[in-house]
């Protein structure tokens, strides 16, 4: 199993390699927010393709962590960040799904004091 650290790195490897930039307070922090599950190497990957785990994300993450209400603006979110992440990537950490998803719907202060930083906009193209 993979340290904290080692982990973490692969996250941020991701989003280095994507040439997205990120906040390093805020990443660590969804990150510790997903605990044990960013060692499995399942769970610590989204399936853009699996319907009910997008559902899933919608519903636990994004209604029950996020408290953003159920709309179809939640679902576009969704759909951005499978495009941000590459439709042929087999290998989307769930770090960095809700890091995207988090900055996207500027909800960055579930986590952290924003103290006036900007986050910026995800472009999936």
């Amino acid at each position: 199993m993979a340290t904290y650290e080692e982990a973490f790195e692969t996250f941020t490897k991701e989003m280095n390699d994507l040439g997205l930039h990120y906040h390093e307070e805020l990443y660590h922090e969804i990150t510790k927010h997903l605990g044990p599950s960013i060692h499995d190497n399942d769970a610590s990957k989204v399936a853009c393709s699996d319907p009910n785990e997008l559902k899933t994300i919608k519903e636990n993450f994004l209604i029950g962590k996020l408290g953003m209400h159920d709309s179809e603006h939640l679902d576009e979110a969704i759909q951005q960040v499978c495009g941000a992440l590459g439709e042929s990537n087999r290998h989307k950490h769930r770090a960095t799904f809700y890091y995207l998803l988090t900055a996207i719907l500027q909800k960055e202060e579930v986590f952290v004091e924003s103290s006036g930083l900007s986050f910026g906009e995800i472009d999936s193209h």
